[in-house]
């Protein structure tokens, strides 16, 4: 029994669910169209090229959730789960869980998507536990702000240990599943990672240190890897 840690966005999902998001912002009106969708675009670019200034992005991300009513806000994410995430739900990755499972693992989906859009995804998966940047939340409503660290880069890894500290669960065999290069700080840390549908920054490096690779997108779900 491991801990088996999971990225979301392009691993287990077939995108980006916080880039998604805004574009949902734009296309219900919610947002101004054209700063948004702009904005939203170059600062995906800057993720995939490895240059997001992650609280810069936070600023903008999560500015939408302060100028919202709570309730509402739910009902545009419950709305946006349904038209936009469920279409791009991988049978694949719902294969390769359970069979973590199977093996008695503890799942755990690390994230630098916020919270607000990521807990009913990853309870779409089945998984109970989750690290994400945290949204700031006073007295019912969002601020703008957030809590803590950004789950981001090296902060994933603070964040893990973190949450190691309170936990049962050790390192000792586990595994980590990304398509990013962003998570190599994560990546090497582990005993088992895994390159998933990987961008090509991860692809050399995981040809180059003979780290699995493998694909969530095709047909059935890759098995081979399963040798410890």
């Amino acid at each position: 029994m491991s801990l088996a840690i999971f990225d979301l966005d392009n691993t287990l999902l077939a995108d980006d669910s916080d880039y998604l998001w805004g574009q949902f912002l734009v296309d219900q009106g919610i947002v101004d169209n054209d700063y948004y969708e702009s904005s939203n675009l170059k600062f995906y670019n800057q993720y995939k090229q490895g240059s997001l200034d992650i609280v810069e992005f936070l600023n903008f991300s999560l500015k939408p959730l302060a100028e919202n009513d709570t309730n509402q806000l739910y009902k545009w994410r419950s709305q946006f789960i349904q038209d936009v995430i469920t279409p791009i739900l991988l049978k694949p990755a719902f294969e390769l869980i359970a069979k973590h499972k199977e093996r008695g693992d503890t799942l755990l989906v690390i994230t630098a998507t916020n919270r607000f859009v990521t807990e009913p995804i990853v309870n779409l998966y089945g998984i109970d536990n989750l690290l994400a940047t945290t949204p700031e939340f006073i007295e019912g409503k969002y601020t703008g702000s957030y809590n803590g660290i950004p789950c981001f880069q090296e902060g994933k890894v603070k964040l893990l240990e973190d949450w190691l500290k309170n936990s049962t669960e050790n390192m000792h065999g586990s595994w980590f599943y990304s398509d990013s290069h962003n998570d190599l700080p994560l990546l090497k840390l582990v005993d088992n990672p895994v390159a998933v549908d990987p961008d090509e920054k991860l692809t050399d490096f995981a040809e180059t240190n003979n780290w699995p690779i493998i694909s969530l997108r095709q047909g059935i779900c890759p098995s081979e890897h399963f040798h410890k």
